[in-house]
C-alpha cells in the first residue's frame, strides 16, 4: 500500500493511493502518524479498503502533497554509507555506524520550497531512501528481526549546509543539516511489499542536469543492520524517520556548484515517487 498526506501546512489530509484513486483515510484516523503505525494502521487501512469505506478525496491532484507521515519524533541520519561518497567526501568507509540527528521540523512536502539559510554559501543536496519505523526497536537480537519494526518506505532529500556540518560544527554535523525545510519528505510511504528496497534506483538532478545515480544495493550497512544497530544505543518509535545515507553526485564533491536561489532539486526512487523543491532565498 501507498499513503500519502494532502493538503495545507498543518491540515493534511491522510489518504491511500490505490491505483489511479486517492481514497479518503479519515474515516479511519486523523493522520498518518506514530500512533496509527503503532495501531496497525496499515492493516486496518487494508480492511477499509476491501470492505469500500474509505472515500474518493474530491479535488485531490489540486493540493499540496505533504510528507507522508507527520512530523516524527526523531530524525536518524547515517553518514558515509556508500563507499564513493564517502571517497569523495575524502573520507575512508566507516568500520562502524556513523549516526547523526537531523531536527524533527525539518520534514517538510516533497515539493515544497527549500529556503536557503541567510549566510550559507554550501547548501547541497542529498537523495536517500528513507525507513519509517512501525514499531518500538530497542535491543533487536539481529538484524533478522528488523523488519518486522519497518513501515515502510520513503524517499528523502537530506539537505546540508556543508560549512556549518563541516568547517564551524565543533565535530557534530547536525548543525549543518538541521535549517528549517531540510529534510524534503515523500511524496508518499510505500509499505516493504511494495518494492524490494534493498536494491532500488535513487538519482538527483539539479536544473535538469543529472548529478547523483546509484542502487540501494550499494549501502555498506544495508536497512536491516541500521535498524539493529541503531536498537543497540537508542529506543526506535513508530514514525521515526531513518536516512540510509546518500551516494556520490553531491556538490562536496568539488565537480558541482552548491545551490543558490533560483536552482530546482529534483530527486527520485524507484518506486517511492519523485520531488521537486525550488531554492528561494532564506
Amino acid at each position: 500500500m501507498r499513503f500519502a498526506r494532502l493538503g495545507d501546512v498543518g491540515s493534511e489530509i491522510p489518504v491511500l493511493l490505490d491505483g489511479e484513486r486517492v481514497l479518503d483515510l479519515r474515516p479511519i484516523t486523523a493522520d498518518l502518524d506514530g500512533g496509527f503505525l503503532a495501531g496497525d494502521g496499515p492493516g486496518r487501512a487494508a480492511a477499509a479498503l476491501a470492505s469500500g469505506a474509505l472515500p474518493e478525496l474530491g479535488g485531490a491532484a489540486d493540493l499540496r502533497i505533504g510528507a507522508p507521515v507527520a512530523r516524527p519524533g526523531a530524525v536518524y541520519c547515517i553518514g558515509m554509507n556508500y563507499a564513493a561518497h564517502a571517497a569523495e567526501s575524502g573520507s575512508a568507509p566507516p568500520e562502524h555506524l556513523v549516526m547523526f540527528m537531523k531536527s524533527p521540523n525539518t520534514v517538510v512536502g516533497p515539493n515544497d520550497d527549500v529556503a536557503i539559510p541567510r549566510g550559507s554559501t554550501k547548501t547541497d543536496w542529498e537523495v536517500e531512501l528513507g525507513i519509517v519505523i512501525g514499531a518500538r526497536a530497542s535491543m533487536l537480537d539481529s538484524p533478522a528481526d528488523a523488519r518486522a519494526h519497518i513501515a515502510g518506505f520513503v524517499t528523502a532529500n537530506d539537505l546540508s549546509e556543508r560549512d556549518w556540518q563541516l568547517a564551524v560544527s565543533g565535530g557534530q554535523w547536525s548543525k549543518g543539516k538541521s535549517a528549517p525545510g531540510f529534510c524534503p519528505t515523500g511524496p508518499w510511504l510505500a509499505t516493504p511489499d511494495e518494492l524490494d528496497a534493498d536494491d532500488v534506483r535513487l538519482r538527483s538532478f539539479v536544473n535538469g542536469e543529472p548529478r547523483q545515480d546509484s542502487r540501494t544495493a550499494d549501502l555498506i550497512f544495508g536497512i536491516d543492520t541500521i535498524v539493529w544497530q541503531l536498537s543497540q544505543f537508542l529506543a526506535l518509535e513508530p514514525g521515526d524517520l531513518v536516512l540510509t545515507g546518500t551516494p556520490e553526485g553531491v556538490a562536496l564533491s568539488g565537480r558541482f556548484p552548491y545551490l543558490g536561489a533560483g536552482d530546482v532539486v529534483e530527486i527520485e526512487i524507484d518506486g517511492l515517487g519523485r520531488q521537486r523543491q525550488r531554492c528561494i532565498a532564506g
